[in-house]
């Protein structure tokens, strides 16, 4: 391969004055750069340098990606267990026990016994796809820590009530059937 500069020479558009000239500029330029400290910055290294940046970027954003789906998997599979290690029968009665999950009213049957432990709090649902379960409380709080989504939380009524409620003097009791 000919160079540009001997190219030019053999065409005579540049006399060997002109070239040594040129390149003993281009040498002092280099020079000065570098006493300058300024690196000499090379286009092709530095493109190649940002591409590989950004490709370990976008590995360890996968990475990120795959273990938050490792841990969710992981949580629910913990949760699975729980469960099923702590569920409580609801007692093969007949009594309607009515809740609600998310906009929806459900309902499962209980004896008079589990609804009256669900009344006070000791028993709690948890809902696991379309399965409805019963725990003890301090099984559900530890769920909750985990998804809380799962919990069926029952709203305990405030303790005052609106100045201008009418039916103030009327109290609801805790395990109202409805």
């Amino acid at each position: 391969m000919v160079s540009l500069q001997e190219q030019f020479l053999k065409a005579g558009l540049v006399d060997q004055k002109k070239a040594k000239k040129v390149h003993q500029d281009k040498s002092q330029q280099k020079k000065a750069a570098r006493r300058a400290g300024e690196p000499l910055v090379d286009e092709a290294r530095q493109a190649a340098l940002e591409a590989q940046q950004k490709q370990r970027d976008a590995v360890r954003e996968l990475n990120a990606k795959r273990d938050a789906q490792a841990r969710a998997k992981a949580i629910q599979a913990q949760i699975v267990q729980m469960v099923q290690q702590s569920r409580q029968g609801r007692g093969g009665g007949d009594i309607a026990y009515n809740f609600t999950f998310g906009t929806k009213i459900e309902r499962i049957h209980v004896s008079a016994a589990v609804r009256s432990q669900l009344a006070a709090g000791q028993l709690v649902i948890v809902r696991l796809g379309e399965a409805t379960e019963l725990v003890p409380k301090v099984v559900a709080d530890k769920i909750a820590e985990r998804d809380p989504s799962v919990v069926v939380r029952v709203k305990k009524p405030e303790a005052r009530p609106d100045e201008d409620d009418p039916y103030a003097d009327y109290k609801i009791p805790d395990d109202l059937m409805w």
